[in-house]
Parts: C-alpha cells; structure tokens; sequence
C-alpha cells in the first residue's frame, strides 16, 4: 500500500535517517537529499524503496560513511579519483561536479572514480549537470548480473548509463539506462505488485528466457538490450571505466548483490556552449521534430527526461507515493 508524503517532509526524514546511519552534517543533508529526489522523479526503485539496502551495507561495513573520495591522479582535463568505499552517491555527486568544473576550463572533463560503492540513480548526475548547462554523460560497472549474447550463464553487468543535454527551460532531456532490459529495481518494482513486465526480461535459474521478475532477480541474470548490442556495450562501459580508473572491472566485483561494493564509474562533462552556436535552439528543435511525429501505439513519442518533469511536478503538489511499510522503517529509524 501507497501513501502521499509531502517532499519536505520526505526530505527532512530521510536526511535525519542518514545521521542516524552516522554521516554528519552537509553530507547527510546531500544523502538524503539525493534519495528523497530520487523519489520524487519517480525512480521508486532508487529513493525510499532503496534506503534498506543501503542502510544494510552501511551496517556490513561495505559503505564507510566517514570515508570522502578523492583525486589521485591528473592530466589536463582528465582526473582519476578514489572512492574509499564512501557513500556512493555522495563520490557520484562530487565527481560529476569536478568533471564540470573541469568542462569550465577546457570545454571538457572527465573524471574516473574508483574503489566506490552503488552510486543509486544514474540520472541524478545526469540532470546535475543538465540544470548546471552542461551536457554530461556517466556511466558504472556492475556485478555479472546479465547473461552476454551468445553464453548460458552470467558474465558482464548491466552497466547502467546516463546522458543529459541541458535546455533552457528546465525540461533537459536526460537518459537513465541499464544495458538490460529491465533494471533490477525496475523487476524488483514488478515483482511487489504481483505483476510480470510485458517484454522479455531475462532468464530463470535454468537459463530459460522468462519475465517473471522474482526468478529473474533470483538467478541475477537479466538480458541485454538488444541482444548482441547490448552485450558488447557493456563490455566496452566495462573496460573503458576500469581502465580510466586503475579499478575493478565486473568479473573483479563479488557475485551476491549484497556485497556488491568497488565499482568504476565515469563522469564527463561538455561545455555546451564553448564553442559557440545556439546550442539551446538545437535541442528545442529536435524535441519539437519529435513531438510532431504521428502517434502510435504508445500514444506519441516521449523524449527521455519527460516522465521526469510530469512527475516531479505531480509529487511536489500531491505528494510523494511511499511504500507505506517503508515510510514507517524510516520513521522509527528517526525516532
């Protein structure tokens, strides 16, 4: 069962929540922010309906809540970091305002994260530097939750990627993809309503082809998008972070989700406008071009970032929809 939480509210909880889990002042306000936002945007399956598993981490001592990431490395415009096993979104968050800071100078950043932890929704960074005007793009590793084309078993991760072209009125167009068919979360979302995702979504513990979300999630073995394409993709988001990094690539990284901890990650960022042009122009124009398209069975095309806005609007004014068995474990979490 749903509740309506107002985002304040929400806000403050989850903020007083992360204290409680032992980070201090700004950074547990950022946690906590960055959680109830999430929410907010709608991505369910990465705010509130994922604070458990981060609160369990926490306590395994896989998340170090003192720890902050850092450079080590520099080259121009491109930098390597380590995470220390902090907070993931918090290294997340950093490193993509690093990579900004580094797009101010050059035209372009790039900073590589190592030894870092789940940084939760991959289009929080990608929207971070949309609203700051830039055009970013970032990408992790993951645990070997997807069967490549062509194999019988689990071997490359489902490598979520986000990428983000920022437009002057606010609505940026800004894409969160797993390379599966389906992210985890999204299953896991599946599988509480009772419900089966319409397409394909990734195999049963017998290395059948199935969309049943609870087996699925059981075999941690989802199915690439676009098959062949989608594997080769997450290979090459793979290597590439791994190797920018000096860190672990996927088949370094534990197999049980919960121990799922010292991934790589990439942030890069693009000064839209150094360059000059009307750059805010061009994005316009290529939504409008979309719009304009005949509707089909979808009911007309939806550019990525969209849902987003409608939402965020939709929960600021109704309330936020919580899990209420979730909001009251961060209820008494907060006592």
């Amino acid at each position: 069962m749903e509740i309506r939480v107002g985002y304040a509210e929400l806000e403050a909880t989850l903020v007083r929540a992360m204290e409680r889990l032992g980070l201090e002042g700004e950074r547990a306000a950022r946690c906590g922010r960055l959680f109830a936002e999430t929410t907010r945007d709608g991505v369910y399956s990465h705010g509130v309906n994922r604070f458990p598993r981060f609160r369990g981490t926490v306590e395994m001592g896989l998340v170090d809540v003192k720890a902050k990431a850092a450079r080590v490395a520099g080259k121009g415009a491109l930098e390597r970091w380590t995470g220390h096993r902090a907070p993931g979104n918090l290294s997340a968050q950093e490193c993509m305002a690093r990579a900004m800071e580094l797009a101010g100078e050059h035209g372009l950043g790039c900073v590589a994260l190592n030894d870092t932890n789940h940084w939760m929704r991959a289009g929080s960074y990608g929207w971070q530097a949309a609203e700051a005007g830039f055009i970013g793009m970032c990408w992790t590793n993951a645990i070997a939750n997807m069967v490549p084309w062509g194999a019988k078993t689990r071997g490359v991760g489902n490598n979520p990627l986000a990428m983000a072209v920022p437009r002057a009125n606010g609505a940026h167009v800004v894409l969160d993809t797993a390379m599966s068919q389906y992210s985890f979360g999204v299953l896991a979302g599946y599988a509480a309503r009772g419900e089966e995702p319409p397409h394909d979504a990734g195999y049963d513990a017998e290395g059948r082809i199935s969309r049943d979300p609870k087996a699925i999630d059981a075999a941690q073995a989802g199915l690439p998008i676009g098959y062949w394409k989608g594997t080769g993709l997450a290979i090459l988001l793979d290597l590439t972070a791994a190797m920018l990094s000096a860190g672990r690539s996927t088949h370094d990284l534990p197999l049980d989700p919960m121990q799922e901890s010292g991934q790589s990650q990439v942030f890069v960022a693009f000064d839209a406008a150094a360059l000059g042009g009307d750059t805010e122009r061009i994005a316009d124009d290529v939504v409008r071009a979309l719009k304009a398209l005949p509707e089909g069975e979808g009911g007309g095309v939806r550019y990525p970032g969209e849902k987003v806005v409608r939402l965020r609007e939709e929960n600021l004014r109704l309330g936020v929809p919580v899990v209420e068995e979730r909001w009251r474990e961060l209820l008494e979490l907060t006592r």
